[in-house]
């Protein structure tokens, strides 16, 4: 039987099979019965992205199956009549898979099955910054319980992303190995058909993020392909419809690799026979030419961004370094010194070791990290400070919340029991510092001090009065006062033509870049990803409009942007990628701006989800009445400041308001002489989908929206 036969054979399995779902599920519920995996823009989200057509009933559900997706099965011995063949297995398993779901969501822990718009999102930067190198597709079962879980770890360790399907999940249930979307480890589902929630994620990618329109066949799988580094385990045996999918992944631009020899051709970078399976993890990598970057640390766990979502509960902790319980006595600091006063690599424990404190017991901690270098500036200090929480959440079995003086460091048993102790941060500090910022660090030194009353001491002296000497140089730092701004294309990885103009008081649209990040970043590597874009030409300094700007964005774009402003959001908004952290809209009913970020699942004043919303406004284009930005951006005295700034803001998540309350209030208070602004502004518990009931609210609130000039 050839592997033509096998594609054709299995596909005209998966035909039958999503005909029979979807006929079993006419007959129960009938052809209007509503059909949809939830919090997504894109039902059905495979069928959408190949085809272009909107599937949103099991009639409409019917008949893309008898039309389309049963036209694209020609059975035609071609090559491309092969791959064809695939994705349309693929489409049937998204039909085998929504059906499940008619009454609500069909898995329990640890099944995950379909990932949400809004989890795609968050997983964007990860796969820009590289801190998700690669995705893994895992099929079937490995020949052992441990062999499994060691390929799982080992893919974790290097950051990649692992999505299994099949018996492999009960593998590493029975090896008490931890899954959930925050470690990137996700059970898709025992069916083969589960494997459909891993190509969602692939194609949403290419519309979120990439603005690849829905039906551009060419389109998907070309950026599928260059753009998201995904590759196929399957371990034997392999029947026709797992060959069938193969083929579908192939036509993706992932890599197949199995242990299984019968009826399996060997195609170079495409499908891979590796019959020795504790070497799926090398051979996967080779094929999809990922290369990770390891920081050589001498530490007795593992080391990866996958374990930045690893929660310690209490009864886990071995040690409890908190600031807020220990007499706020813990605090994390990176100190400028003289190239003399640095003793390179020196780690210094300062204090008890962990094996000297009581098992359970909350202890106090600095971590001090202090450097040298002949291009280093005090600016960069606060950055390098904001990656300590990053730095030490990627170790395995070590949690880390909160930032300067208000840090909470969890040391799980797990992990001292594998040996880990205090001077392992000071191991892991020193290394990822001068990996990462080799450009301006010659030298860097650590102390580790756990001596309660040292802590409380160089709270005071050392950190205080650094934070607050810092806050007053941050504070002074304007559009207005700086000669330069910056480009920030980190998010070209997978939108094309998105270009972030980062400056004092407006951040990068993910949250993750400030003007001193992009300026440290240009610093470190000036061909990079963050340019210097001068304020020379001023056309309209109301809306922020420049020709320096113009220029910058048309060329960091190659083309596809000819000018943006930075303060409106009506004339030529900014661009957005698709990983912005918020989303802001026209609510034409109020004349202002519903707000919502990407942790609100609910439905807004404008009728729309932020799934909804960010469906129109990502992919690098521009979209005059939306626009995407970070959380901060919103009590910037900037924000929208051509439109009226943040008096136009009439609807936020409570949450969300709660968070920036004093922000809001205080930007209100200094540019309007507004008390108390955000008492003014609605959120779900007034409202959700109910213009008149926001009305209503901003009426008798006296809102200043209301007395403000039309935005259209």
């Amino acid at each position: 039987m050839t592997l033509i036969s096998r594609v054709f054979s299995g596909a005209d399995q998966w035909y039958d099979q999503a005909t029979e779902a979807v006929n079993n599920a006419i007959a129960k519920y009938g052809e209007d019965q509503a059909v949809d995996f939830g919090h997504t823009a894109y039902s059905l989200p495979c069928i959408y992205a190949m085809l272009g057509d909107k599937i949103g009933t099991l009639g409409e559900a019917k008949a893309i199956l008898e039309g389309k997706i049963k036209d694209l099965m020609t059975r035609q011995p071609r090559v491309k009549d092969v791959f064809t063949s695939g994705v349309a297995s693929a489409l049937c398993c998204e039909l085998i898979e929504v059906c499940k779901y008619i009454e609500g969501n069909p898995y329990e822990a640890p099944i995950i099955g379909h990932l949400t718009d809004a989890e795609i999102r968050e997983i964007g930067l990860p796969l820009v910054v590289d801190d998700i190198p690669g995705v893994a597709v895992i099929i079937g079962a490995a020949p052992s319980e441990e062999e499994a879980k060691a390929l799982v770890k080992g893919y974790q360790g290097k950051g990649i992303m692992v999505f299994m399907v099949g018996g492999i999940i009960d593998q590493c249930v029975a090896q008490n190995l931890e899954m959930n979307f925050k470690i990137r480890i996700i059970p898709c589902g025992y069916d083969l058909s589960s494997v459909i929630h891993v190509v969602s994620v692939a194609l949403r990618a290419a519309l979120i993020f990439g603005a690849i329109q829905p039906g551009d066949w060419d389109g998907m799988w070309e950026y599928t392909m260059k753009r998201v580094h995904a590759f196929v385990n399957a371990f034997e045996p392999v029947d026709d419809q797992t060959v069938a999918c193969g083929a579908g992944a192939i036509q993706l631009g992932f890599p197949v690799i199995t242990n299984q020899e019968e009826n399996i051709w060997n195609i170079p970078k495409s499908l891979i026979i590796q019959k020795d399976t504790t070497k799926f993890d090398p051979t996967s990598l080779e094929a999809r030419d990922i290369k990770i970057k390891i920081v050589q640390m001498d530490i007795p766990v593992s080391y990866a961004p996958a374990f930045e979502g690893e929660i310690i509960r209490r009864k886990q902790t071995q040690v409890d370094f908190n600031g807020a319980d220990v007499n706020e006595n813990a605090f994390e600091l990176v100190r400028t010194l003289p190239l003399s006063e640095v003793e390179d690599h020196k780690i210094e424990v300062i204090g008890p070791e962990i094996d000297e404190m009581e098992e359970g017991s909350m202890q106090s901690l600095a971590c001090v990290v202090e450097v040298a270098g002949k291009n280093m500036q005090t600016d960069f200090e606060p950055v390098f400070e904001r990656k300590f929480h990053n730095f030490i959440n990627c170790l395995e079995g070590i949690m880390h919340t909160g930032q300067r003086d208000l840090i909470r460091i969890r040391v799980s048993k797990d992990a001292f029991a594998a040996g880990f102790r205090a001077k392992h941060f000071g191991e892991v500090l020193y290394a990822k510092v001068k990996s990462e910022y080799a450009g301006v660090v010659d030298k860097c030194q650590v102390k580790i001090i756990t001596d309660h009353d040292l802590v409380k001491q160089h709270r005071a002296d050392w950190a205080q009065a650094a934070y607050a000497k810092r806050d007053e140089r941050l504070e002074s730092l304007t559009d207005e006062s700086v000669d330069v701004y910056y480009s920030c294309v980190l998010c070209q990885a997978f939108s094309p033509s998105h270009v972030c103009v980062v400056t004092p008081e407006r951040l990068g649209l993910c949250g993750a870049v400030s003007w001193l990040d992009a300026k440290a970043t240009n610093e470190l590597d000036p061909t990079g990803a963050c340019q210097i874009i001068g304020k020379g030409g001023c056309i309209d300094e109301e809306i922020g409009a420049y020709e320096e700007i113009n220029e910058a964005v048309n060329k960091y774009s190659r083309g596809a942007l000819e000018r943006v402003t930075l303060y409106s959001i009506m004339q030529d908004p900014m661009t957005s990628c698709g990983c912005f952290e918020c989303i802001c809209g026209i609510e034409p009913f109020s004349n202002g701006v519903v707000i919502v970020n990407r942790e609100h699942v609910g439905y807004t004043p404008l009728g729309m989800t932020f799934a909804d919303l960010a469906s129109m406004t990502g992919g690098g284009v521009q979209t005059p009445g939306f626009m995407g930005h970070g959380k901060s951006f919103i009590a910037s005295k900037k924000f929208m400041k051509a439109e009226g700034g943040i008096q136009r803001i009439v609807w936020l998540p409570k949450d969300l308001k709660d968070q920036l309350r004093d922000k809001i209030d205080k930007s209100a208070k200094e540019l309007y002489g507004i008390d108390n602004f955000t008492d003014m502004i609605a959120d779900e518990t007034v409202c959700e989908e109910d213009p008149e009931a926001l009305m209503a609210f901003l009426t008798e609130k006296g809102h200043p929206v209301l007395g403000l000039e039309p935005l259209m």
